[in-house]
């Protein structure tokens, strides 16, 4: 069974910045694309980046140019680092393995004044 253990949420002023992370189990790690995810109060899980195998990177366009995701193959961790937060980026965000597999318990971030 897989592990997914995402940390580093929080609450944060708009505007802020915070950095998540992913630690993944599973020995495939490094060849998997990674996507961290995210689902705010009374709406479905949305989909928010993604890294390759390769390290090519995609984002929706609702946190471009904000969010920055990166993996570090050595440690099975993915990163989410957010930037310029809003407050309807309120939501528990989650990462997992694109096909995805079973979710972990994901990280609240919360951006209000």
């Amino acid at each position: 069974q897989v592990q997914l253990v995402e940390s580093g949420g929080g609450l944060v002023q708009p505007g802020g910045s915070l950095r998540l992370s992913c630690a993944a189990s599973g020995s495939d790690f490094s060849i998997n694309d990674m996507g961290w995810y995210r689902q705010a109060p009374g709406k479905q899980r949305e989909f928010v980046a993604r890294i390759s195998s390769g390290a090519s990177t995609y984002y929706t366009d609702r946190v471009k140019g904000r969010f920055t995701i990166s993996r570090d193959n050595a440690k099975n961790t993915v990163y989410l680092q957010m930037n310029g937060l809003k407050s309807e980026d309120t939501a528990v965000y989650f990462c997992n393995y694109i096909p995805n597999r079973s979710w972990g318990q994901g990280t609240q971030v919360t951006v209000s004044s």
